[in-house]
């Protein structure tokens, strides 16, 4: 017998299937945008483990300014790999990081970075939502904190579209 999930689960599943929508939208006009202006692009993600860069490699022509990704889920592998200085991962200081190593490691125009609590509990002292993004265009980093609630698969849904409304925002600033 298969029993449906419980009523929170099916509404937690549901937002994040909007959230993922919207992303591969936008993912989709970071397609056009990158193609149109021969802008390579790269990731570095944590929480969001690779579904940033599965939005991105799913668009249509991806192969022409889609450098790749490092996921880095292990703090140590943030701090070895992706030159994150000793200390916390979930900070302004670490997505900064993670998203200019991201760039030279990849030969990318641009990259974007997520760190940050997925939940369903906290992490280095941060509530479940807390994330810090950021984008490397040449020798600009920008950088934001967000605070998004819900179930984990609503935080790394959320996540997801944020990491890619940056990057194309910060890309049309840029041109």
């Amino acid at each position: 017998m298969i029993s449906s999930p419980p009523n929170g689960e099916t509404q937690a599943m549901s937002n994040a299937e909007e959230y993922e929508d919207r992303a591969a939208r936008i993912a989709s006009e970071l397609g056009e945008l990158c193609e149109t202006h021969q802008i390579v692009v790269g990731v570095a993600e944590s929480l969001t483990g690779g579904k940033i860069a599965s939005q991105l490699a799913a668009v249509p022509g991806s192969g022409n300014w889609f450098a790749g990704a490092v996921v880095a889920y292990f703090s140590d592998v943030k701090h070895q790999l992706l030159r994150v200085p000793r200390g916390p991962v979930i900070s302004q200081t670490a997505a900064e990081s993670m998203a200019s190593s991201a760039s030279t490691l990849l030969g990318s125009d641009a990259a974007v970075a997520a760190s940050g609590a997925g939940g369903p509990s906290g992490q280095e002292g941060q509530e479940p939502g807390t994330t810090w993004l950021a984008v490397a265009v040449g020798s600009e980093v920008y950088s934001e904190r967000q605070i998004f609630s819900g179930e984990p698969i609503e935080i790394l849904a959320q996540t997801q579209e944020r990491a890619l409304a940056l990057l194309r925002d910060v890309l049309r600033e840029a041109i």
